[in-house]
């Protein structure tokens, strides 16, 4: 079975490529690897959610939106060469809006890695950080990036 087969056997379609916020590419192939750049919860090209993990968003809106924000980024990887190439998800990097006191990331960012799992199986497994931040970009819950290692 393909990873594309993956996805529509898990009812998971792939959004289009989210437009950059700022002078950056989504993502970028060097060699044998797929860099994205931070990806954001975006769903139809907007924040359904924004605010403090914590505060105005609780941990479990933000799995949801963790797992957006991957999604957003393989889309970026499949913009840049086929998903079915995809060998090893290498790293995820994930960044949390944090209240202060908010000591849950790994938690939310869960929701980026068992996806991952859930469509790569063994090849999903990562390396990860997740790290609380103060703030993100339009406010965003989270923000999530993938280092992915690809077929010639």
């Amino acid at each position: 079975m393909t990873w594309e087969e993956r996805l529509t056997e898990l009812h998971i379609a792939l959004p289009a490529v989210a437009a950059p916020v700022a002078a950056y590419v989504p993502a970028k192939r060097v060699g044998n690897f797929v860099y994205t750049s931070g990806q954001l919860p975006f769903v139809d090209g907007k924040l359904d959610k924004t605010g403090k993990v914590g505060e105005s968003v609780s941990p479990d809106e933000a799995y949801a939106q963790a797992r957006t924000a991957v999604l957003n980024a393989l889309a970026a990887v499949h913009a840049v060469c086929s998903l079915n190439s995809i060998k090893s998800i290498v790293k995820v990097v994930g960044f949390v809006n944090s209240a202060a006191g908010f000591t849950g990331q790994e938690a939310v960012i869960n929701g980026a890695s068992e996806v991952l799992g859930d469509i790569f199986g063994e090849s999903g497994q990562h390396a990860r950080s997740a790290v609380g931040v103060a703030e993100l970009p339009l406010n965003a819950a989270v923000e999530v990036e993938l280092i992915v290692e690809v077929a010639d």
